[in-house]
């Protein structure tokens, strides 16, 4: 609820942001927003079609308001200057009505493609309401009403609540089943008598709808601004986990006072009109559902925090893991090649010659990577001249004189 208006990218000359918006360092968050809208009005493209130094001035404008918007940002700035601030960190908003068909149709594409495109109102809208030319429907308290509204354009809706339902806490949601895009807008009282933005939240996908709400529950409510870093985090996907959280921004209205409130519906689809249901609940009968959001924002924020240090020792330890990783391919490549080099030295203790040499022959044994064949006893025994060089006289001369042996030794038993 109630994200930011504007914040393109910085303009190629940066001057001081509160320059720009001609507020002093020590300006309120409602002064500089006053101040931002005033600018963004005087300069809008669409008010200025045949001045081109106007557009230059209306980034300038949003640029600097997207600086000081931030309180984050303002501290880096007001710490650092420009150098502290990260470009990639810094969001774009584009109006959708001063693109023309092409443009249009390259960021419908983007898009569905899942790149986070944020637009501005149409400065048609904020014009209206702030002469208070704009047609207002009543919505009651309890209530919904449903419709569908053209692009670029807005519903706008009085909530009128009383005292006890202003102490109760009121809540302003609008849904879409068939899952258009749309803004849900809270405007002020303007001093003119017409009405200026306050606060818009973008829709998001929820399941197989898209919503938005806005709490006014008499505590710090916030926001989710899913589009926070998207450049940077696309650059890192690792980092989409970690800034994930970071998209978590405190509403700037934490409730409404008896009276009427103007609220508005404004179609952010591309080319077709967004189908809607807007209602109006006071929270009195949703006192436990109150409660669980306070605790479970309060627990997201405690999250948050340990993330952010966390982030720190899992960036550490993972380019510790890429060291030893890288460290285990060069160990592993280098012991390949010693085992490698070792078996072809073992390969290299042989008498076997390559295929082109003769193969050497006559002597007794034939060695092979440490390793002797097994030579029969026969073969390595020498003869002497005079013996039967025949083996199979050998064999029948030693069973013969066996066999007579073992006669005289029967013939002696028996005498």
């Amino acid at each position: 609820m109630g994200s930011k208006l504007e914040g393109p990218s910085a303009p190629a000359v940066r001057r001081d942001p509160y320059e720009v918006l001609s507020v002093s360092r020590d300006s309120t968050d409602q002064e500089i927003k006053t101040a931002y809208r005033k600018l963004a009005l005087k300069y809008h493209p669409d008010k200025n079609a045949s001045n081109p130094e106007a557009s230059e001035l209306f980034k300038e404008v949003a640029y600097s308001y997207n600086i000081l918007s931030d309180p984050e940002k303002r501290r880096q700035y007001d710490s650092a200057g420009f150098e502290a601030l990260d470009s990639d960190s810094m969001d774009m908003e584009i109006d959708l009505s001063n693109l023309g068909t092409v443009n249009t149709m390259f960021a419908a594409l983007f898009s569905k493609l899942g790149v986070p495109i944020k637009t501005t109102v149409s400065a048609n809208v904020l014009e209206e309401a702030l002469n208070g030319t704009v047609t207002v429907r009543p919505l009651p308290v309890g209530t919904s009403v449903s419709g569908k509204v053209d692009k670029q354009c807005a519903h706008f809706f009085g909530v009128t609540i009383n005292e006890e339902q202003a102490q109760a806490g009121i809540v302003v949601r609008v849904t879409s089943s068939s899952q258009s895009k749309f803004k849900l807008l809270y405007f002020e009282q303007d001093a003119n008598g017409g009405y200026g933005l306050a606060l818009q939240e973008d829709s998001e996908k929820t399941g197989k709808v898209t919503s938005a709400g806005m709490y006014f529950l008499h505590f710090q409510v916030y926001r989710m601004d899913s589009t926070l870093n998207a450049l940077a985090m696309a650059k890192d996907p690792e980092a989409a986990f970690f800034k994930r959280l970071e998209g978590l921004q405190p509403c700037e209205v934490s409730e409404l006072k008896a009276g009427t409130h103007i609220f508005a519906v404004y179609g952010d689809n591309f080319f077709k009109t967004a189908s809607y249901t807007i209602e109006a609940l006071c929270a009195k009968s949703y006192e436990d559902t109150t409660e669980k959001l306070k605790d479970i924002e309060a627990q997201i924020l405690r999250k948050r925090t340990e993330l952010r240090q966390f982030e720190t020792e899992y960036r550490k330890a993972l380019a510790r893991f890429q060291e030893v990783t890288n460290r285990y391919g060069q160990e592993k490549q280098c012991v390949d090649e010693l085992l490698k080099q070792r078996d072809s030295i073992h390969c290299s203790f042989t008498v076997t010659k390559t295929a082109n040499n003769s193969i050497i022959s006559g002597s007794g044994s034939n060695m092979s990577n440490g390793s002797s064949s097994k030579i029969p006893n026969d073969d390595l025994k020498v003869e002497s001249p005079g013996e039967d060089v025949s083996s199979e006289g050998k064999d029948k001369s030693s069973k013969k004189k066996w066999f007579n042996l073992n006669l005289k030794g029967s013939d002696k038993k028996s005498g």
